[in-house]
């Protein structure tokens, strides 16, 4: 990976890259890119956990809640999940629903690793249609769901130095990765900072996620009638802007430890960002994607219903099926487990309100 990059940047005619193409290469390239490699990602033996990991309860809770929007709306039974990383929440969905309906789910996976539609192809098969692309869909009437894909897009990143907004470039010296501040002249990131609002103090780091709109774009374009369900962690803007995260949020993660350097291990290791959830959402009103609320995971895991699977047992066990299955639940509820973190953001268009 070392090689590959020290190629890229000595032909760049700069002689260094935006951090967007670096982590492009990091995460994405066909060959030794984090995503691409087949190696686990995912759960204990992995780098990072998910809530689909954590038990199969989230994906039936999420199955039960679109089964609802379902009846109320009147929308199809048709999915498709952008990242779908092992499949296992497809999975949980799928025998959700089929419990719930005598109308079959028709589920669709866009996934770009060629590691994960192999597990994703042991685990549910037939049950789903791979697509490479979300213009395959167009135009799509359903729900469209993620659960972390925002937070792995490559960002840009710029910080303010001496009074000036400076772009953080990646280059080489020594045969080393280094990081190398240029003024920042993009009009893109320029115009994505004016747009927003964003005031950055002297030293302040930001991530400026111009890839998360072009995907947002993406679905709204692909999308006719629906509901767009995004599950991820971020900040608003007045978090984004507290001094406490002064540094910004991109980092890196391997065998569960957070790396702060997100050079240091390039195809090696996941690289991440918070989203933007201000600027994720007003990107989406500006393409017909209607706001509908956004929601701590304990908040809309209680409006699926969740409390409902918890059992009723006498068995001491604490490795049993029913204890097992009661701490998932109170792990994806309770405030000192995952639901701090994550927030559910809910998304419509076409469905006629207001």
């Amino acid at each position: 990976m070392l090689e590959l990059l020290t190629e890229i940047i000595s032909r760049s005619p700069s002689g260094r890259i935006t951090a967007e193409q670096f982590m492009d290469i990091a995460l994405y390239d066909e060959n030794k890119g984090y995503y691409m490699v087949p190696k686990p990602k995912i759960g204990c033996n992995g780098d990072f956990i998910t809530t689909s990991n954590i038990s199969d309860i989230y994906g039936r809770a999420v199955a039960k809640w679109y089964f609802r929007q379902t009846q109320e709306r009147g929308l199809p039974s048709h999915v498709c999940e952008i990242g779908a990383g092992d499949g296992r929440f497809a999975s949980a969905f799928i025998d959700e629903w089929n419990k719930l309906s005598g109308d079959p789910v028709t589920y669709f996976v866009k996934e770009e690793s060629p590691y994960h539609k192999g597990l994703q192809s042991s685990l549910i098969g037939a049950r789903v249609q791979q697509v490479d692309s979300l213009e395959e869909l167009k135009p799509f009437c359903g729900l469209i769901f993620s659960n972390e894909l925002f937070d792995a897009l490559p960002v840009r990143v710029v910080e303010k130095q001496q009074g000036r907004m400076m772009e953080v470039m990646v280059a080489m010296e020594s045969g080393e990765l280094k990081e190398e501040a240029v003024p920042l002249e993009d009009p893109s990131v320029l115009s994505y900072i004016r747009e927003n609002g964003l005031k950055l103090k002297e030293n302040q780091r930001l991530e400026i996620p111009l890839r998360m709109i072009g995907l947002i774009s993406s679905i709204s374009e692909m999308l006719q009638k629906g509901i767009v369900l995004t599950v991820d962690y971020g900040y608003t803007d007045e978090e984004l802007m507290d001094p406490a995260r002064k540094r910004g949020s991109l980092r890196g993660y391997s065998n569960h430890r957070l790396i702060e350097d997100f050079l240091r291990s390039p195809g090696k290791m996941d690289i991440t960002s918070h989203v933007h959830f201000d600027s994720f959402i007003r990107e989406g009103e500006k393409r017909d994607l209607k706001f509908e609320g956004k929601y701590r995971q304990d908040e809309f895991l209680l409006s699926c219903g969740i409390l409902e699977d918890l059992l009723n047992h006498d068995d001491p066990d604490p490795f049993s099926a029913a204890s097992r299955r009661n701490r998932a639940i109170r792990q994806l509820i309770l405030p000192s487990g995952m639901s701090a973190a994550f927030h559910s953001i809910v998304q419509t268009k076409g469905l006629g309100e207001g």
